[in-house]
């Protein structure tokens, strides 16, 4: 029999090499103890898909890149920390300039960190010593290679400077910035403007956004809004059927029952529901299941409107206008102005048709004096007027507009969520009935993602309508057929 072969410690450092060159999974893996020495490696199937996609990247397959998955499940030391430092050296590729940003410019800072921690650490230099970093250019937010390659940390809302061969984005908005419509926008604005503008070839390089869902207008949803060509790698927590995720490399979600978890290994049942009490809905749908609003719906859900053929002939009604702002800035996705038909009969509510329409102001205004056309003069208008000066000249200009019809101009107040809450208990006890026509599914789309979608225009104009009614006699309310 032929002797034992026996591996020298340059044949086990050369293994290692390669199956690391083969794998960034693999790299992860194996690099796990130096950035994680008190933790033990938990390893799930969705870190070989994250790998597999970020591979792609590196080779050319993908240059636009979207993953979104839950907290926990190790994004940001993938693509932030690992991603670089397998590119720099079982990828050869050493001269690779790489930005990494975050909403935080401590977090971009800590992982920047964490990836030169890694690429100085004796266990990475033992097997790939030609990675070498720069004396003159080794800080905490920029460190480089002897190659001229770089990993170079800023924050998402200061991309300037420096251009890169790739973009990492990990988490470009945080949980609180969610909520504020204008921090949104900002975000946005800079991800269609300035994010393209750091790129050293346009055509070649690469943009991987890593990150969780927090709102229907978060960069994702304007990547998809806009229609920007994407790959989307989208991992729910708990598995969806008929969202299941498949990509442009091949890959589809290897999970087959509705609910099926994606990393049980570190988030088991128990955690699972435990957590879901925690953060309620609205946090769980976007932050655990990349979905901004609830699967059944959220203020409103789906299942609490009644679709019906007709309202009763005798009833109150109201026509209630919401009127579009100005076009959100950067998304190409403007507001609508909205007329909703609302009528009552007996603590009954239907919803009897929607218009909405995206025009400018002398659009709107012939729209809203051909509907109170059609209602008839029976049927009270209802009109917003906003803050300010000009806002209640307009106001008063529409009102002035509708002579003959028992119109007027109203202030909001309140938060939309505020103003929404009543008329959602009445939709909850099903007491709010729509009437059939092509407008149902938009207006069922918007309720069912509010306070979370991109529009809500509908939502306020069903909340001024109900209102309206429920103090029907200031509006000389009479029943009509």
């Amino acid at each position: 029999m032929p002797a034992a072969l026996k591996l020298t410690p340059a044949d086990w450092l050369a293994i290692e090499r390669e199956a690391c060159k083969r794998s960034l999974a693999t790299f992860v893996q194996q690099a796990w103890h130096v950035i994680e020495p008190g933790q033990p490696y938990v390893h799930g199937w969705h870190i070989d898909a994250v790998a597999e996609h970020l591979e792609a990247v590196t080779d050319g397959q993908i240059t636009r890149l979207y993953i979104a998955v839950p907290p926990g499940s190790m994004k940001s030391l993938m693509a932030s920390v690992f991603w670089p430092a397998w590119q720099w050296g079982p990828k050869g590729q050493a001269h690779k300039r790489i930005i990494a940003t975050s909403h935080a410019e401590g977090l971009a800072i800590r992982d920047n960190l964490r990836c030169r921690r890694l690429i100085e650490s004796d266990w990475y230099r033992s097997l790939w010593p030609e990675v070498k970093l720069t004396g003159d250019q080794n800080e905490k937010k920029k460190f480089e290679n002897t190659a001229t390659g770089f990993r170079q940390a800023m924050p998402f809302g200061s991309l300037t400077g420096s251009r890169g061969d790739s973009i990492v984005i990990d988490d470009p908005l945080s949980v609180d910035d969610a909520a504020s419509e204008a921090k949104r926008e900002t975000v946005n604005t800079t991800f269609l403007e300035a994010v393209p503008t750091r790129l050293n070839n346009p055509d070649k390089s690469a943009i991987v956004c890593i990150m969780q869902r927090l709102h229907e207008r978060d960069v994702i949803g304007v990547i998809e809004a806009k229609g920007l060509g994407y790959d989307a790698l989208v991992l729910p927590m708990e598995f969806e059927p008929d969202r299941r995720c498949k990509t442009s490399i091949g890959f589809t979600d290897p999970r087959t029952n509705d609910g099926e978890l994606l990393f049980p290994e570190r988030f088991p049942p128990a955690v699972i529901e435990r957590d879901k009490k925690v953060m309620g809905s609205y946090a769980w749908a976007g932050q655990m299941q990349q979905r901004p609003a609830p699967r059944e719906g959220g203020l409103f859900k789906r299942a609490w409107f009644e679709i019906v053929d007709a309202a009763p002939a005798s009833r109150r009604k109201v026509r209630r206008w919401d009127l579009a702002g100005t076009e959100a800035k950067g998304t190409g996705d403007p507001d609508w102005t909205v007329g909703l038909l609302l009528s009552e009969q007996a603590g009954i509510y239907y919803v009897e048709a929607v218009t909405r329409i995206r025009e400018a102001a002398a659009g709107v205004e012939r729209t809203i004096k051909a509907t109170a056309l059609q209602d008839g003069k029976s049927v009270p208008i209802v009109l917003p007027e906003d803050p300010g000066s000009a806002g209640k000249s307009y106001a008063s200009y529409l009102v002035r507009l509708l002579a003959g019809w028992n119109a007027r101009a109203e202030r909001e107040t309140g938060s939309k969520e505020v103003r929404a809450t009543p008329v959602s208990a009445q939709a909850e006890a099903g007491n709010i009935k729509l009437v059939r026509g092509s407008w149902n599914e938009a207006f069922l789309d918007e309720v069912s993602m509010f306070p979370n979608a991109a529009h809500d225009d509908q939502v306020d104009a069903l909340s001024g309508a109900f209102a309206a009614l429920l103090s029907g006699s200031s509006y000389n309310l009479a029943n009509v057929a």
